[in-house]
């Protein structure tokens, strides 16, 4: 069936519109004709675009009433507050430290940098070590920081966009990849490259679909369709290369993306299909074998983004747990996501994305023929990348071995599916759905779910915070597998909660009340602007006098 288009519209209403003025005369058909065909483009731009008309007309609503004057002034008022709020929280982290803003006039000796180093590593409030952060360190073992440290220092000078001198560099790279290609179960055709992180394996594969589409396709106005609770990278890389993101609800009780709602989400201009394994917010993995049959039935790529789950998820069925296929064993699953710095316990600053086919990571790469410098190519975002990020990376991997991150694995997941049966007998709080691997979401339907934040907050747990709905979540590492340490936090999760149970209807106060004050806040710019003021105060440094 041929898909509706514009002309669809436009001339039969023309014709009706002529027939209704008994227009005869060439002028007056041509003078009706050209202002109905202009209406109805304008009609049609209006209607078909990629947002909806209550979400435009709900921004332009708010963008209008901030320019009351006393609308503006309220919220330039509250938004002062909050910088010198963000502001003041620096200052007091950073309370004990000198502040560098010109040049030391001589350079300092290695033994004075080493101790600024460890005074600003000192830094912060709660003690990841101990196994009480979520997610954030996903392991740390001192013999493995040794190799390396020493690893990086050989090869941090090292640049593998000049292949011609460091070929090794580029060889450890290829091998990093291959072995991830393996472990998600990809054939000899399968590829990738390394990045940066996970965001930059997402955006770098939005990019690789987005000229696939324009060149074997012809779309020049892309859209991907992901479930609400996919990475906030994908909104990322949408911003970055203009691409319609298209978010589509999840199941209440499962809390995977419905299918249904996914399938009528795909039109014309969808050159993406994406699910989780598993997403950040609750640790559930999407149906990928549906919506890789979707992508099979409409031609259309799909991208797995398995950045959390990373090595973890691969090797999960191996330890022992039962999920559901999700890489390139499935047909119609085209690349995948993955953060070897999470659960490839790599140093940080380094992923990888896969695909099943160089056809789509010929458009990943980045080429210019008519420079005056020379023919540039590159393969990611970045030119020049740090060759020490790929050899510590290439050196973990060697270091840890398939049969260690099989032990890794049971060990994290035995420890976070230990934590989700304590967790559930606790009477006023309840899980989001079926924890896959190693993220546990809490909510309640009895008291605020911020008050048990707060309560645990004060203990020593730092725990991630959900909206819409409320939620928390604690994401498991090698971390929490230390003796004691998941005992300690179900006897927290419990002990807080039996005291906010004697009076579950009281409100959350102090800064945790601003997660749930956010998600009321309607005009939703109000929060980006406060977001980034929260990113302008990481940058903070004394006013120069």
């Amino acid at each position: 069936m041929r898909p509706f288009s514009g002309s669809d519209f436009v001339k039969p209403v023309t014709e009706g519109i002529n027939r209704a003025f008994g227009a005869k005369e060439p002028w007056q058909v041509a003078t009706i004709t050209a202002t109905t065909v202009l209406g109805g483009v304008w009609l049609w731009t209006v209607i078909c675009q990629d947002e909806n008309l209550y979400i435009r007309g709900k921004r332009q609503f708010f963008k209008c009433a901030k320019k009351i004057p006393a609308v503006r002034r309220q919220v330039e008022t509250e938004l002062t507050k909050a910088k010198n709020d963000f502001e003041a929280d620096i200052k007091k982290s950073n309370a004990h430290l000198t502040y560098t803003e010109i040049l030391p006039e001589k350079g300092l000796s290695k033994e004075v940098i080493l101790r600024l180093v460890d005074e600003h590593l000192k830094t912060g409030h709660y003690n990841w070590r101990d196994g009480r952060v979520s997610g954030a360190v996903y392991g740390y073992k001192p013999d493995l920081v040794e190799l390396v440290t020493e690893v990086y220092g050989k090869a941090s000078y090292t640049n593998p966009l000049h292949a011609d001198l460091f070929p090794g560099v580029c060889k450890m790279e290829a091998e990093v990849v291959r072995m991830a290609c393996n472990l998600f179960h990809g054939n000899s055709a399968s590829c990738g490259t390394m990045t940066t992180g996970g965001t930059e394996s997402i955006v770098m594969a939005m990019k690789a679909y987005r000229d696939y589409a324009r060149e074997h396709k012809g779309i020049t106005r892309p859209n991907i369709v992901v479930p609400k609770t996919v990475h906030a990278a994908f909104d990322k890389g949408g911003q970055y290369f203009n691409i319609h993101v298209r978010s589509v609800d999840v199941d209440p009780e499962t809390y995977e993306v419905d299918i249904k709602k996914f399938r009528r989400a795909i039109n014309r201009n969808t050159i993406l299909l994406v699910g989780s394994a598993p997403n950040f917010p609750y640790g559930t993995i999407d149906d990928i074998e549906a919506i890789a049959a979707l992508g099979v039935k409409y031609d259309i790529p799909v991208h797995v983004d398995a950045c959390l789950g990373s090595f973890v998820v691969a090797l999960v069925r191996n330890a022992g747990y039962k999920l559901r296929p999700f890489d390139f064993e499935v047909k119609g699953v085209t690349s995948i996501s993955a953060d070897t710095h999470k659960y490839g316990f790599a140093p940080k600053g380094s992923s990888v994305i896969l695909y099943s086919d160089k056809k789509y990571k010929d458009h990943q790469f980045t080429v210019t023929t008519d420079w005056p410098g020379g023919v540039y190519g590159s393969p990611t975002v970045n030119g020049s990348r740090a060759g020490g990020i790929i050899a510590a990376c290439w050196a973990t991997m060697m270091s840890f071995g398939y049969d260690g991150y099989l032990e890794a694995t049971k060990r994290i997941v035995d420890t976070a599916r230990y934590i989700e049966r304590g967790v559930r007998d606790i009477n006023g709080i309840f899980i989001f759905g079926k924890p896959a691997t190693s993220v546990i979401a809490l909510g309640s339907n009895v008291f605020d779910i911020f008050r048990l934040s707060d309560s645990l907050c004060k203990l020593g747990w730092n725990l991630n915070a959900l909206q819409f709905p409320s939620g928390i979540h604690l994401c498991v590492t090698d971390m929490h597998t230390q003796p004691g340490v998941a005992d300690k936090f179900i006897a927290d999760v419990r002990s807080c909660t039996a005291e906010i149970m004697k009076d579950p209807g009281q409100p959350v106060v102090g800064k945790m009340a601003l997660y749930g004050m956010a998600q009321s806040i309607p005009d939703r710019s109000v929060i980006g602007e406060v977001t980034r003021l929260f990113l302008h105060s990481m940058y903070y440094t004394p006013s120069q006098k």
